[in-house]
């Protein structure tokens, strides 16, 4: 139960400069702009990158579905 005194303590002396000085307080806000931001450019490289199979498998079948309509259209041209 002492670690959370521990917590409790950190974050106290966190708030009291961030309440205290408005530059701690820009620079806190910055950072967590900057963590969300990193946040955001990770998970987009996650879910886009080539190298992943559910992303490839989903390029796939989208590249497939249109080659399919594609392929009608022109068959229906040509007839």
């Amino acid at each position: 139960m002492e670690y959370y005194y521990f917590w409790f303590f950190l974050f106290a002396i966190a708030a009291y400069f961030i309440v205290t000085d408005d530059s701690v307080a820009k620079f806190v806000h910055y950072i967590s702009r900057l963590l969300r931001f990193q946040y955001e450019k990770t998970k987009w490289w996650i879910l886009h990158n080539p190298a992943n199979p559910i992303v490839k498998y989903i390029m796939w079948r989208r590249a497939y579905k249109l080659a399919e309509e594609l392929q009608k259209e022109i068959e229906s041209k040509n007839k």
